[in-house]
């Protein structure tokens, strides 16, 4: 097939970029390395669009969070990402979560069912020196692609660590401890829940603090990690407490098990360790916020201290990869494109937004805009009251290119509404998101096929 667009990178973005494109009928070549003999330190599929760390995209509110109103704004444009989550959803209160195995299957699918839509397992090494592409190889390009990227863009690329949590057996926990429920019952017994004394926890959080961790490579030194990905040892680290205003909150959470006779306090735990739903069947479940660079072996004695986890057998470990991104605001033009080379645009995490949901819309726009240019149409940008609009202009030039650093989508990007009262500003924000969206999605919006 002769193609009108290469994209790299078979990812969230990259498969969302081709969905976009290939149903407007243009051709598109996508290029994924995993199952051409290459892969990274974090996958363990060549599947398209794989979840390596979580199996959340956040909350689906979208009303009065962000991150909901983005996946509200990513289904009136036909999100691909959107519909195999839909498809391959599991449990999860409020938020919304997705089978792994499910959602890749589903996402390669509907590309493949696309006539105009090629997937070719192949590394490619070099940024093309002609013709429209989409680079959308992620947080873990390859390092002979990256060095390409450094050239072109002739400045040094950033990095992060980001790390992966746990994943449980479910018949491992025991539930004559743990027991299900989400915060202040909202959504549903979607979680389970794992209570700690005062006395469990400090010593659990002395554990952290002591465990053996993994060691970085002398390159990887002075790496910074992603504020909304921290390894819970670092957090740890931070102070007595901090896990206890964090992943490990008890608040809202009431223990059934715990008579008050026992426990004088009332049935409220000291700290509470939370686990998500991570497939269809729910076999297996994810431990909520509990990143981490501790050593393999660490980890099964430490977290084994955790009431209800015991017996714990884990369907994978914890991990840490580094991440690559672009400085964005310095390199990319306003459609994405890199300044040097107009020719070539970016999408997903590589340009500096940090999520499942950020990483596919970012991809979903890089789609859009290259449709608008193939069909010779100008390219009006969405809103930046919306959420799409507001995560493209941070990425792309609002943000301060010195301190840039990946950034998940938050009402802090949007333009503010100061004269809203404070309680009524997230509903403000969303409303007015839905109202300039739609109308924008009427007026400038490329037609599909």
């Amino acid at each position: 097939m002769t193609q009108d667009i290469h994209i790299i990178g078979g990812g969230l973005a990259g498969s969302e970029a081709a969905w976009q494109l290939g149903r407007r009928g243009f051709r598109v070549r996508v290029s994924e390395m995993r199952g051409a003999g290459d892969t990274t330190p974090a996958h363990q599929t060549d599947g398209l669009a794989e979840l390596v760390c979580s199996n959340s995209f956040r909350s689906d509110d979208h009303e009065h969070n962000a991150v909901g109103l983005l996946h509200h704004e990513m289904r009136g444009l036909d999100s691909l990402i959107m519909r195999a989550g839909e498809e391959a959803r599991v449990p999860a209160g409020s938020a919304m979560a997705v089978d792994r195995d499910l959602f890749s299957a589903a996402v390669e699918r509907e590309l493949r069912a696309l006539p105009t839509v090629e997937i070719v397992r192949e590394r490619v090494d070099a940024l093309p020196a002609s013709g429209p592409t989409i680079v959308a190889t992620g947080p873990l390009t390859a390092q002979v692609l990256a060095e390409s990227i450094v050239s072109a863009t002739g400045s040094d690329r950033l990095a992060f660590f980001d790390a992966i949590a746990p994943i449980v057996h479910r018949d491992s926990i025991d539930m004559s401890v743990c027991w299900m429920a989400a915060r202040w019952d909202k959504g549903g017994k979607d979680y389970i829940n794992c209570p700690m004394t005062k006395e469990q926890y400090l010593a659990f959080h002395q554990g952290l603090l002591d465990g053996e961790k993994t060691e970085f490579r002398e390159w990887e030194a002075d790496t910074p990690y992603f504020e909304g990905c921290m390894p819970i040892e670092v957090m740890a680290a931070r102070g007595v407490d901090t896990l206890r205003y964090g992943p490990m909150k008890p608040v809202g959470l009431d223990n059934p098990h715990w008579a008050t006779e026992e426990h004088p306090a009332g049935r409220w735990a000291h700290a509470v360790v939370q686990l998500r739903q991570d497939n269809a069947l729910g076999t297996l479940w994810n431990m909520v916020g509990f990143q981490t660079k501790l050593k393999h072996a660490e980890q099964v004695r430490l977290f084994r201290t955790i009431p209800g986890l015991e017996n714990a057998e884990f369907a994978r470990l914890g991990g840490l990869h580094r991440n690559t991104f672009l400085n964005s605001p310095l390199v990319l033009d306003r459609q994405l494109r890199l300044k040097a080379r107009p020719h070539i645009r970016f999408g997903g995490q590589i340009t500096g937004c940090e999520g499942y949901v950020e990483s596919s819309a970012v991809g979903l726009l890089a789609g859009l805009m290259a449709a608008a240019e193939l069909s010779g149409k100008a390219w009006a940008p969405p809103p930046r009251t919306s959420a799409m609009g507001a995560l493209l202009a941070h990425i792309t030039g609002d943000a301060e290119a010195e301190t840039f650093q990946p950034m998940n989508v938050n009402f802090g990007l949007f333009p503010p509404l100061p004269d809203v009262p404070k309680k009524a500003r997230k509903t403000a924000y969303t409303e007015r998101a839905k109202r300039d969206f739609a109308a924008w999605t009427s007026e400038a919006l490329p037609a599909a096929a």
